[in-house]
């Protein structure tokens, strides 16, 4: 139902935007949030866009660097990464869910991911 794309390998200070195709006719219901996983660490909120009002969070780690966005017609979420650093490299997921919360238990709908890698 949900499906990440436009992960890579970059460079630090590169710029990266991910796209995240979902099928169905929920997606103009449900939040979209983005999460991360790098080897060894648990699953963290990066950022999302509710449903309704398209309010927006981020983590802090993100914040004024990474923009989430969705265009409802198309129905993809999209996240927009900029000054990225090795600190980034991970799997980024796509998840939605009724509300914007960062514990990934709020959310229905998983996509499988796409890696992110910077280099140094």
């Amino acid at each position: 139902r949900l499906v990440e794309s436009g992960g890579g390998l970059v460079q630090a200070g590169d710029s990266l935007r991910l796209s995240c195709a979902a099928s169905g006719r929920t997606f103009m219901t449900h939040t979209m949030s983005w999460f991360r996983q790098a080897p060894g660490k648990e699953r963290e909120f990066v950022g999302g866009i509710h449903w309704s009002d398209t309010s927006t969070m981020y983590a802090d780690s993100v914040k004024g660097r990474f923009t989430a966005s969705r265009d409802n017609a198309k129905r993809t979420a999209y996240l927009q990464m900029s000054v990225l650093s090795p600190n980034d490299t991970g799997v980024y997921y796509c998840a939605a869910g009724r509300l914007l919360r960062v514990e990934p238990g709020s959310y229905d709908y998983w996509g499988p991911g796409t890696q992110v890698t910077v280099s140094s």
